[in-house]
């Protein structure tokens, strides 16, 4: 589903930014937390858990966007800007003070509502500066929606179904497309092309790129931009998603080479002319969510100019399940239990395949979609990202 935070330039600046190495580790599938361990670690997820829903107060109320824009505050003068309540702003400010998000002047004087509150260097970065690779106040956006939606899930966990992306609404929407457009725009042309396999195929003039499962359109706009000279066709199943892809082809310059279209995958209305095929396909994300994998692989593969190459970008699990896994394995396994899996379950019938989708499983995808090969890509560490060619 999304990025882990990302290390900064010795500047400071978000200019060429490479997100982290994911945090693996050898498991050791006989290690055991002993009571003391778990309680300690069940602690601190509740800390993270409730700090993160203060991140999404302060995200949505505008707090950390006044206290970068007009400079620091007291909580009446924060309340004030932000024609918010002094007493929630004073009780909020201090508690991002105490999580370490906000520093407080020397000069308050003792009294609560004299004291001064200021992002950190950091805190503006995270928490505003939506062209950072280390952007997350979003991710705050997501786990609050996937709160509002916990009876849902819990009915389709007792009853069967699901829980689809539309019901989580625009809140789960918005922060994934404003947490993976900076990687979108800033890192994935160099991804790219260092492929040559890849670059030189949409380098091509008159070159057809077909982006599925584009959601709010940024991957589809990075490539028309990355590829001046190439027609880039998205499609997503979410109308409201599309809607956002459309405005962000005008605001990106690219809405005269880029089409966006409302519908499923898997239909057989791809094809960008009455004869001609795709040069190349793109998947950012969301195989693992689709009720129908196959279906969308194969008619993907059918619209595929025969030369072409089908590029399947996923969250980068470990090779096999095991117990004990590390901070990568038990991210994207939260993400499938409350999101994905729900989502993809939402549609009958459904593979249910989750966010963990293992490199064997798409390629037994792929091969019963009718690709004769498929490899992973030469990308290096890209945080919870694994890509993969797709070949005809």
């Amino acid at each position: 589903m999304v990025r882990q935070r990302l290390a900064g330039t010795q500047d400071g600046s978000s200019a060429n930014r490479r997100p982290p190495r994911a945090r693996r580790r050898e498991r050791d599938v006989s290690e055991q937390l002993t009571a003391e361990e778990l309680g300690e670690r069940v602690f601190h997820s509740a800390l993270a858990g409730l700090e993160t829903l203060s991140i999404h107060l302060g995200d949505t109320l505008g707090w950390y966007r006044s206290l970068a824009d007009d400079g620091p505050a007291t909580a009446d003068e924060l309340a004030a800007r932000t024609s918010t309540t002094p007493r929630y702003a004073r009780e909020w400010l201090e508690q991002q003070a105490v999580a370490g998000y906000l520093t407080v002047a020397d000069d308050a004087g003792g009294e609560a509502a004299d004291r001064r509150f200021a992002l950190t260097a950091a805190a503006r970065e995270v928490f505003t500066d939506g062209e950072s690779l280390s952007y997350l106040a979003p991710l705050a956006r997501l786990v609050a929606a996937v709160g509002v939606q916990m009876p849902g899930l819990q009915r389709a966990y007792r009853d069967g179904g699901g829980v689809g992306w539309a019901q989580f609404g625009d809140d789960m929407r918005t922060a994934q497309a404003d947490m993976n457009r900076p990687w979108y725009r800033h890192e994935l042309p160099g991804v790219l092309a260092a492929l040559p396999g890849v670059h030189d195929r949409l380098a091509r003039p008159g070159a057809r790129i077909l982006d599925i499962g584009c959601g709010a359109g940024h991957s589809t706009v990075a490539l028309a931009t990355a590829y001046p000279q190439a027609t880039v066709l998205g499609i997503d199943i979410d109308a409201p998603s599309v809607e956002l892809a459309r405005q962000a082809a005008v605001d990106g310059g690219v809405a005269d080479r880029v089409e966006f279209r409302v519908g499923d995958a898997s239909a057989p209305d791809l094809r960008p002319g009455s004869d001609a095929r795709f040069t190349a396909a793109f998947a950012f994300e969301c195989i693992h969510d689709m009720p129908r994998p196959v279906d969308v692989l194969r008619q993907v593969h059918d619209v595929l100019d025969p030369q072409g190459v089908m590029v399947v970008m996923d969250e980068a699990t470990a090779e096999a399940f095991a117990p004990n896994g590390d901070e990568v394995e038990r991210m994207l396994y939260a993400f499938s239990v409350t999101v994905c899996l729900p989502d993809g379950l939402s549609s009958s019938p459904s593979v249910g395949t989750g966010t963990v989708m293992r490199p064997d499983t798409l390629r037994r995808y792929a091969s019963e979609a009718g690709f004769s090969d498929v490899e992973v890509l030469p990308t290096g560490e890209f945080g919870f990202w694994r890509f993969y060619a797709l070949n005809p």
